[in-house]
């Protein structure tokens, strides 16, 4: 997932560039913010497929140094 943020991030900064460019009402800056409004529709629809966490697994991302949270190799 992180992957698709990078992307989104890289094509903000893309659409930002060719919107500054071209001009706010052109055609490539609609096109480059369609880039970007597409990759954000997939995120979306990536999270609405993912299981949703338990409380006890958001707890241990949000504090992996706890000791409940520990993971040792045997």
């Amino acid at each position: 997932m992180n992957n698709i943020h990078g992307q989104i991030q890289e094509e903000r900064a893309n659409a930002r560039e060719v919107c500054e460019v071209s001009g706010e009402g052109s055609a490539e800056c609609a096109a480059a913010w369609d880039v970007v409004e597409e990759l954000q529709a997939e995120a979306s629809h990536q999270r609405e497929n993912e299981e949703p966490k338990t409380s006890f697994q958001q707890y241990c991302d949000d504090n992996p140094e706890a000791a409940e949270c520990r993971v040792y190799d045997n």
